[in-house]
Order: structure tokens, then sequence, then C-alpha cells
């Protein structure tokens, strides 16, 4: 197994690309540690991984809490006694309307989910990945706002997914003398349950372009999504050795769409 003795901690591990994550890092070895504010998803992720064979705990925590956060992460840290990989991918859709109808506090609900909550993941893993003189820390942005630009409305996504990218090379370089690799995996459409909560839209059609795009969303796939499986053998790939070279990248994963669809 890629990840035997290594101990991963995986937020949003509840549903989605996190739960797909967890349980895909948990077959190769992984011990998980799903830190998550939901209670049925994120208990039902542990309770399959205890049932393939492997080891999993689960710590309540909103990411965008520092208080939370660091005691859910010292919690894993006080369990298993290391970390070695840390997949920052909790988030949250958040509010998409014009800009002069997005209110200053869902522009905060989106930047603390999806910003702060990458900024306190990695802080308050950090102490703990030195200590192994080595870690992989993935964080998982969007196309959206790094290579795509074309839903009129998501400024506060976008923004807050642009970030996230610069915030992994500044991290990157900063880490990278005590062996810490920090990459980005920027997904386009795939097939989670992301848009089922924490999502608001409104008055998008008053600002749409009205652009035509080629035939067909997604090349690769003839306009099928992604799943978050393809998603998490992405991760798996940046956390295992196979890419002990790598650090400071994003990667697209989109099946070329946004190469069509900027």
């Amino acid at each position: 197994m890629k990840l035997q003795n290594k101990v991963a901690i995986v937020t949003g591990g509840g549903t989605g690309i996190g739960r797909a994550t967890a349980l895909l890092l948990a077959q190769q070895g992984a011990r998980i540690g799903v830190v998550d504010r939901t209670v049925d998803p994120s208990l039902e992720t542990v309770k399959t991984i205890e049932q393939q064979g492997g080891q999993a705990i689960w710590q309540r925590a909103d990411v965008s809490q520092a208080d939370q956060m660091e005691r859910a992460i010292s919690q894993i840290m006080q369990t298993w006694g290391r970390i070695d990989i840390v997949v920052a991918n909790a988030g949250i859709n958040g509010t998409w309307a014009p800009i002069e109808d997005l209110q200053p506090e869902e522009w905060d609900a989106t930047l603390h989910t999806n910003l702060k909550g990458t900024f306190l993941t990695v802080k308050y893993t950090v102490p703990y990945l030195k200590q192994q003189s080595q870690g992989s820390i993935i964080v998982v942005s969007s196309v959206n706002g790094t290579r795509g630009f074309s839903l009129s409305g998501a400024t506060a996504y976008a923004c807050s997914k642009a970030a996230q990218v610069a915030f992994t090379k500044m991290i990157a370089l900063e880490l990278a003398k005590y062996r810490i690799r920090v990459n980005v995996v920027c997904p386009g459409a795939i097939e989670t349950g992301i848009n089922d909560h924490d999502s608001q839209r409104r008055r998008l059609e008053d600002i749409q372009e009205p652009v035509e795009f080629p035939r067909g969303n997604i090349p690769l796939t003839g306009g099928h999504p992604g799943k978050s499986e393809d998603v998490a053998q992405l991760v798996l790939f940046l956390a295992s050795n196979e890419s002990s070279y790598i650090t400071g990248t994003e990667i697209w994963i989109d099946g070329a769409e946004s190469l069509i669809k900027g």
C-alpha cells in the first residue's frame, strides 16, 4: 500500500470529493482524520472506512473557526501521534449574485470558509508535519478563478479559489526546506453535492454574457462531468512518494472544459 502507516487529515470528508478522497487514502493504508461540521455524513465516511478494514476518526469542526480547528487537529495528533498528509478540501459555493447585490456578510462567509479555512487547516497541521521532516499538503481549489472566469456572479467564490493557488505557492516555498510539499488541485465539473447546501444564486440572468461556446462542454468525456473519485486519484498521487519532486504546482482536472470555456 502506498500510504501504509501514514495519517491523513481530510477536511470536508463527509461528502463529495472529501469523502471519495478519505475512502481512497484509507484503502491505500492511511489512517484518516475526518474534519467536518456535519454529523451523519462524517460518521458514514468513518463507518465505511472501518467496514473496509481501515482506521478513521471524526472531529467536528467548522474550518473557519480557529479554536475548533486547533482542537480537532490536536485531537487527531493525540490519537495517532503523527500527521503526514493534509487535504484542505472543505469549501462552499456561497452566494452568486451581481456585485451590487452581493452583501458584505455573504462575501465574508465564502472567504472565511474557502480561504481562511485553508489557512487554518495548514497553520495548525504544519507543526506536526515538521516533526516528520516530510509531508504533503493538497489544497482543493477550482477551475473557477484560476483558469475560467465565465461564471458571472461567482465573484466571491472565484476570488477565494484564486487566492488558494497563491497561498499554495507561498507556503510551498516556505515549507520546502522541511521537505513538506504543497500542491493545489483545480477540479472542473464534478458530480458532488456542493450545490445542495451553502449555495445561493440571485439575479444572475441580469449579468450573464450571451456567449456561445463550442459544441460540447467537456471535450474529454463528451459532456459528462467527472466523478469525485477522479479527483481523489489525483490527490492520492500528490500525497504519495510518486510525486516526491512536485511542489508549488496547480493541476487542473476538468476534461479540458476550461480550455474552451474560460
